[in-house]
């Protein structure tokens, strides 16, 4: 069905029917429906606009359906989301995904999320602390622009 068929399909069987029945799909997909799907759903109007956007990201992607979801359970890891991670590693499991593939993933989605931490306390150090051309004393604070306790 090409977008506008579904925009059409949306407007004639109004979004209470969609929203319905595209969390169905979902359920006969995935095996569950996300807890933010069920809330949004509340709102016929905001899942369906959620899930638009979200198929036209991932229906026009290059990407395989397998690593979509590997890619959200990285994300969902860095983000320290369980929800996140448990969802789309099922998912990505229903798609073909190995163990190996998922613990490579959890793995590299660990070494992104350190490498948040050390670059965001490293850029405050930066701008708290100035330079000491190499021998800085750590046990007290120096004073703002001499270097000086």
């Amino acid at each position: 069905m090409t977008f506008e068929e579904t925009l059409s399909s949306i407007v004639k069987r109004g979004t209470p029917a969609i929203s319905k029945e595209w969390l169905e799909q979902i359920q006969d997909e995935d095996g569950r429906i996300p807890f933010i799907f069920q809330r949004m759903a509340e709102r016929p109007e905001v899942l369906i606009s959620h899930l638009l956007y979200k198929g036209a990201v991932t229906q026009t992607s290059t990407l395989n359906p397998k690593n979509v979801e590997l890619i959200s359970m990285a994300v969902g890891a860095a983000l320290q989301c369980s929800h996140c991670v448990e969802y789309h590693m099922q998912a990505a499991i229903k798609r073909g995904a190995t163990r190996e593939e998922i613990l490579e993933v959890i793995l590299i989605a660990g070494l992104l999320a350190n490498s948040v931490v050390l670059a965001e306390a490293y850029r405050v150090m930066d701008a708290q602390l100035p330079e000491c051309g190499g021998s800085c004393d750590t046990n007290g604070v120096p004073e703002k622009g001499t270097g000086k306790k």
